[in-house]
């Protein structure tokens, strides 16, 4: 998994809501250093969570189960009881302590140099501490509660269910090597699924991660001997790939990791929020809850050292460039619709016009054929009517105060407001006084320059009008001395 599991030291054994006294810690409760007696809570819940949820929250997010999880001591950590922990937990806890803050190794005012060493280490989360001649150095690693390079960042909870049996396999091969040899793999995982031809493997998708790896999401769909057909659910297939002889084969085809793609249920959600990871101070967690920005969606996730900051780093990095690229693809859609668009709409309008002219010409047509029908008759009664009715439209147009007065009384307005317009325009622009007298001042300076100028061309006009005065006259005298 990505983090190893919420701990590594096992919690004593036991029966569950057992009613025996637990043996005392050895630590301090919330309301004093009272021995631990009651229900035994603390033993019995240790046993009975590991199998079933850390299985399931195992095969979902990878970060190990809750039967292998660490009780983490700190004083007043627990409410009513603190949780049994064994010899090797305490001596580990009391070796620790005395590493860092006071170790016995020379004796002297060296071993304060020692302590800040060992603090040192533990805050960065490598090497070993000293503390006494007689007892093993303590190692120290980057979960434990001291290392400062840890933090909590959050991820997508899945929301696929068991019935829809998605499998994420990893594979240490490029995207473009699994999509080309894509029938390949469906046929090798066929056979590593024992080449029943009730089973048919499909592939979801594909997804390039980081470091060249490729993400391939599978599903198994099982066919049975009535025509129906259903898929395999994804804890089945993941139980069956985590088989020792089917894991070896999947190592070979260059399988890294597989996980079952499925939601957790709200009771292993439940769980996981109330138990803070190996390492990580419980205040820290609780805040990183409460900074949840989506608690139905998303879920806090440690990051301890630089190599798994590094990690969620490539994988943004990753995930923003296939944003970069679908986005990319939706504007080069959006850009062909638009010209699409401009182009139907050229198309309309021309066919607007080409049914207008083919109505008038019907019209036309109609007009005439209506009059050589009507030819030699007389005109009705409605025809009358009709005409009628067209004088009196044609008398209301033509009247001065209906709609033809009004219509030149808007041209009229319109003419002066663009008129008046076309003068404000002209007159908008004006300059500022200080800056009209620095273009003045510029201005001035540049025809000084240019007059200063003028002048030393002038002057050397002159100089070279001497030059060749004087060259002219100096030709003969010179010609007459070498004749």
């Amino acid at each position: 998994g990505a983090f190893g599991g919420f701990g590594t030291t096992t919690t004593t054994a036991g029966p569950a809501f057992s009613f025996s006294a637990p043996s005392n810690t050895g630590t301090s409760g919330l309301f004093g250093g009272t021995q631990n007696k009651g229900f035994g809570f603390g033993t019995s819940f240790g046993t009975g969570t590991g199998t079933g949820l850390g299985s399931g929250l195992g095969t979902g997010l990878g970060f190990g189960g809750f039967g292998t999880q660490q009780q983490q001591t700190t004083l007043g950590s627990g409410l009513f009881s603190q949780p049994a922990q064994t010899p090797a937990q305490s001596n580990q806890l009391i070796n620790t302590t005395s590493a860092l803050s006071a170790p016995t190794l020379l004796g002297d005012e060296r071993d304060a140099i020692l302590a800040k060493w060992n603090q040192l280490q533990a805050f960065w989360g490598t090497g070993k501490g000293y503390f006494n001649n007689n007892i093993a150095p303590v190692e120290f690693t980057q979960e434990n509660p001291f290392c400062r390079f840890k933090a909590v960042g959050y991820s997508l909870m899945p929301n696929n269910k068991d019935e829809d049996g998605l499998v994420v396999l990893v594979f240490n091969r490029k995207e473009t090597d699994i999509r080309s040899q894509q029938q390949q793999l469906v046929e090798s995982l066929h056979k590593i699924l024992g080449g029943n031809q009730t089973l048919t493997v499909n592939v979801e998708g594909v997804k390039t991660l980081p470091d060249d790896q490729t993400e391939v999401i599978i599903y198994v769909v099982e066919r049975s001997p009535n025509g129906t057909s259903r898929r395999v659910p994804a804890t089945t297939l993941y139980a069956h790939f985590e088989q020792a002889n089917i894991k070896s084969s999947l190592q070979q085809l260059g399988v890294s990791l597989s996980m079952a793609r499925t939601e957790l249920s709200p009771a292993q959600v439940k769980q996981l929020l109330q138990n803070p990871p190996a390492g990580v101070d419980p205040i820290i967690w609780e805040q990183a809850k409460v900074d949840n920005p989506d608690p139905d969606k998303l879920i806090p996730v440690p990051m301890v050292g630089f190599k798994e900051l590094l990690r969620r780093l490539k994988v943004q990095d990753q995930m923003t460039k296939q944003h970069q690229t679908r986005l990319d693809i939706i504007s080069e859609d959006i850009s062909e619709l638009q010209k699409n668009q401009t182009t139907t709409m050229a198309k309309i309008a021309q066919y607007k016009r080409k049914l207008m002219a083919l109505s008038h010409r019907t019209l036309q047509v109609l007009i005439k054929q209506e009059i050589q029908r009507k030819s030699g008759y007389a005109i009705q009664a409605d025809e009358e009517q009709l005409r009628v009715q067209l004088d009196t439209i044609q008398c209301e147009l033509n009247a001065p105060t209906q709609f033809k007065g009004r219509l030149n009384e808007l041209m009229s307005q319109i003419r002066m407001q663009n008129h008046f317009g076309a003068v404000r325009a002209e007159e908008r622009y004006y300059i500022d006084a200080d800056l009209l007298r620095e273009i003045k001042q510029h201005l001035k300076q540049q025809q000084e320059g240019l007059s200063h100028l003028i002048s030393i061309i002038k002057d050397d006009l002159e100089d070279i009008k001497l030059i060749e005065h004087g060259l002219n006259e100096s030709i003969p005298i010179r010609g007459g001395v070498f004749s």
